[in-house]
């Protein structure tokens, strides 16, 4: 089936752009994973939970965009687009992230430690109360 060039410009814009979305999915896992060891089998099955997220989000990607048409230059202008991705953008991306990750985490813990606060403030009297009442009981 012969197609028209500008669908063929379409789907390889797109593959390309699929696999930039999947750069940008990998770094998000990457940094929510860590890159430290942990256990093996975890890893296993938290990587392949990641590629059959990934692989249902790209074919919904392509379905909408592309009609889900897959041929060799889909899969190459996919490949094309993760390595340019991650060769050129993939460091910034990480540090942006990992900026804003850092900025919501202490957001995040000033506001616990403004809720906690009162709560500690209260068992912490309640607790020297009962402290000095069991000193004033041993003493007598």
């Amino acid at each position: 089936m012969i197609i028209p060039m500008d669908h063929q410009l379409n789907l390889v814009a797109f593959s390309f752009l699929a696999g930039f979305i999947i750069g940008i999915l990998f770094d998000f896992y990457r940094i929510i994973r860590g890159y430290n060891g942990g256990n093996k089998i975890i890893t296993m099955v938290e990587d392949i939970l990641f590629w059959i997220l990934v692989s249902i989000i790209v074919f919904i990607f392509l379905l909408y965009t592309n009609y889900a048409y897959i041929g060799f230059y889909v899969y190459l202008f996919i490949t094309l687009g993760t390595l340019f991705y991650i060769k050129f953008i993939s460091k910034s991306i990480i540090t942006f992230l990992i900026n804003i990750l850092s900025i919501v985490g202490r957001v995040f813990r000033v506001i616990f430690n403004i809720i906690i606060m009162p709560f500690e403030i209260l068992f912490y009297k309640v607790r020297k109360k009962n402290i000095k009442k069991d000193k004033n009981e041993k003493m007598t």
